[in-house]
């Protein structure tokens, strides 16, 4: 297997598993310093939680890659991250620990029954692509934002990746990315030198948390969770991959992000779940059979950098956030283009569109983030409106079932 990993590896894989591990462990690791810090947790127990959400989400992303050979990148959820972040301040971090653990047993009991991939094989195409579209929108703003802050060196990063995608036929084995990433270095070497005066270097020492149960901590926190998991970032993962022509594990996906959860929750760390936009950024190549091993490269790098937490948490403080969003942004902007093609080119657009609109509008209530009601009205402003293209899907599903020769409900799903 591991023969079968390096003959597949190719520099644009490795080029984007770097690209999703930067993105990775820069904003949405501000995201958990900020809730650790509003929950006033320890330096012990912060350093637990980001060593956790790195090794477990890495190795899962290497073992999940390797085994459906597709890049499935396991990370940890953004707005789960905020929830818990906003639960801290009343509640003890043990009972927090305590509705961790019941969050995935949840999502492992899920994965199992089987529901979820039933639920997103009758889901309209459109619509999921629609919120996955609303999604990754701020992604593509961020690269004008970056170049309006810094119109000098952001400038000149965006004019070299569009130079060398201009000439990417003649340099098809050197991705624009890379290319934008060394402009980056050397401009920023000269004009803007990063200091590294603070960063602490150290290898991290996880800690075993216990369980607290408490019914108020786990009214508050497993159902927000729950729905941040499966709705929301998992739903963005499977979304991207179907959009990018790969046959996405969904059940599997569901069954190991529980898992990956149980096993955060002891070392004190939030939810783990499929990362959308890291996925997109690693499923964006031409060679789909191949582009597991961009995951898996980011999962290496991941582990590395779980083990170094507080060596990580410094160094991310001192690294320029637009220029990561800049990166991120323009590694996306294929997968955006294809998400947008496929809301609005066939039927369902209406519910396509307030998907879409819902989700950008990044609206929240009862704690449940925007994706998931772009999700949900999006689906039922479409059964009012495109009753039609409803029938047709029905029909076609049942042409499909009886050319493929299935006789029990629920037999078609994405699974391997």
């Amino acid at each position: 297997m591991i023969k079968i990993f390096f003959k597949d590896c190719s520099f644009v894989n490795i080029s984007n598993g770097t690209v999703a591990w930067l993105f990775g462990i820069s904003g949405p690791l501000i995201i958990v310093l900020s809730s650790a810090a509003k929950g006033q947790l320890s330096e012990t127990e912060l350093t637990s939680w980001v060593f956790s959400i790195y090794v477990v989400g890495g190795l899962l992303s290497i073992i999940l890659s390797m085994y459906y050979k597709q890049p499935i990148a396991v990370a940890f959820t953004i707005p789960g991250a905020i929830i818990v972040g906003s639960a801290l301040v009343h509640h003890s971090f043990q009972h927090i620990i305590g509705a961790y653990v019941i969050t995935g047993m949840i999502i492992v009991l899920l994965g199992l029954s089987g529901i979820i991939s039933k639920i997103m094989t009758f889901l309209p195409m459109p619509i999921m692509m629609g919120m996955v579209s609303g999604v990754l929108l701020p992604f593509g703003i961020h690269i004008i934002e970056a170049i309006k802050e810094d119109p000098f060196i952001h400038g000149a990063i965006f004019a070299t990746y569009l130079v060398l995608t201009f000439f990417s036929n003649s340099l098809k084995k050197f991705p624009p990315i890379i290319g934008a990433m060394l402009a980056a270095a050397i401009l920023y070497s000269l004009f803007r030198p990063i200091t590294i005066e603070g960063i602490t270097f150290a290898v991290a020492v996880p800690k075993l948390f216990a369980p607290s149960f408490n019914l108020a901590t786990i009214g508050e926190v497993v159902v927000p969770l729950l729905l941040t998991v499966i709705a929301i970032q998992n739903a963005q993962g499977i979304g991207v991959l179907k959009s990018m022509n790969f046959n996405p594990p969904v059940n599997a996906m569901t069954k190991w992000s529980g898992i990956g959860s149980i096993i955060n929750s002891f070392f004190g760390a939030h939810s783990a779940c499929i990362a959308g936009p890291m996925t997109g950024i690693l499923a964006n190549v031409k060679a789909k059979e191949t582009a597991y091993t961009g995951a898996v490269w980011m999962g290496i790098l991941w582990v590395v950098f779980g083990f170094s937490a507080p060596f990580a948490v410094s160094l991310t403080a001192v690294l320029p956030s637009s220029f990561i969003l800049l990166l991120g942004g323009l590694a996306l902007l294929g997968v955006l283009k294809n998400t947008l093609e496929q809301s609005f080119s066939s039927n369902f657009k209406m519910g396509a569109l307030f998907s879409f609109m819902i989700t950008i509008s990044e609206i929240e209530f009862l704690n449940i983030g925007a994706p998931f009601w772009g999700l949900a009205f999006g689906t039922i402003v479409s059964f009012i409106m495109e009753k039609e293209d409803f029938k047709l899907m029905n029909i076609n599903f049942r042409i499909f079932r009886k050319e493929k020769g299935y006789e029990k409900e629920g037999e078609v799903g994405w699974e391997k």
